[in-house]
């Protein structure tokens, strides 16, 4: 465990998997003097601060006294934007505040302008993360090698966003910068549609089959145990992007089908080269 190296209370709203991993990877590489997690679940806060994953923790954000000067918001997409306009209402002027949340336009645009101008967000979104939840599978190499987007509005002040981008590259993070809209369009692609292949792949196996599911049908499943109640508002947030790409997932299926009704071995083989290829460059 590292010394902290500066004066930032960290303040992590939501302490699962991805909000303890950033409290372990804070404190493991000591760019926090204290770490401040809030929730809803005093038993789960206090269980979390026996675990040494934070410092002290708040069930209300207006009872304790907001010292913190840099904020994670790490609950689900839904309630993000509220909990950001909230927590700013109490927050010290000169607090940065961001979020780990992976749809980012209708965040950025829900928050909008904080009061006053002295409180500042900027979006984020770290590209890692689990089937699992809560802090109990934190991780504090989570972020390592991992790209986080940071998704600043067009008047987001300059200082904010280089904030941001130094907190996550002290956690191990490769920053990318982007726009938010472009973002979403990016992570239907990357994530979002292939939660929902993987959940449909899943749901067509019968009770009699699972015996026989072997390494394959598991490895392309694996991200279908998360938590519905996350990814319900992720798909409900980034819905038109979502639309998008699943109707470029049906096309392709469809190729599949056609070759195969067919019996076309050249356009199989094609299709299948087509999707080995893509896998290779990763």
């Amino acid at each position: 465990m590292s010394a902290p190296t500066h004066d930032r209370v960290l303040a992590i709203m939501g302490v699962g998997l991805l909000g303890g991993s950033v409290a372990a990877a804070a404190r493991a590489r000591g760019v926090a003097s204290r770490i401040i997690g809030i929730g809803r679940n005093a038993d789960r806060l206090k269980s979390a601060v026996d675990a040494g994953i934070i410092d002290a923790y708040l069930t209300d954000v207006r009872t304790g006294e907001a010292d913190w000067n840099f904020v994670v918001v790490g609950t689900p997409v839904d309630q993000i934007a509220t909990d950001v306009r909230s927590i700013a209402a109490v927050s010290r002027p000169g607090t940065i505040i961001t979020d780990v949340g992976s749809v980012k336009a209708p965040i950025c645009r829900d928050v909008g302008h904080l009061p006053d101008g002295q409180v500042h967000f900027v979006g984020s979104h770290p590209m890692a993360g689990s089937e699992k939840r809560g802090y109990e599978a934190s991780r504090a190499d989570l972020f390592v090698g991992r790209v986080t987007v940071v998704t600043p509005n067009t008047d987001t002040q300059a200082s904010a966003v280089d904030s941001v981008r130094r907190f996550w590259e002290s956690l191990g993070s490769l920053v990318v910068t982007m726009n938010a809209e472009a973002h979403d369009r990016a992570v239907a692609t990357t994530s979002h549609v292939p939660h929902v292949a993987a959940a449909a792949v899943a749901s067509i196996l019968k009770p009699e089959q699972r015996q026989l599911a072997a390494t394959g049908f598991r490895d392309t499943t694996r991200i279908a145990s998360g938590d519905p109640e996350i990814w319900v508002p992720i798909l409900l947030g980034n819905s038109a992007a979502v639309l998008a790409g699943l109707s470029e997932l049906t096309d392709s299926l469809q190729s599949f089908k056609k070759a195969l009704q067919e019996g076309d071995a050249e356009r199989l083989r094609d299709l299948l080269q087509n999707g080995k290829t893509s896998r290779d460059a990763l």
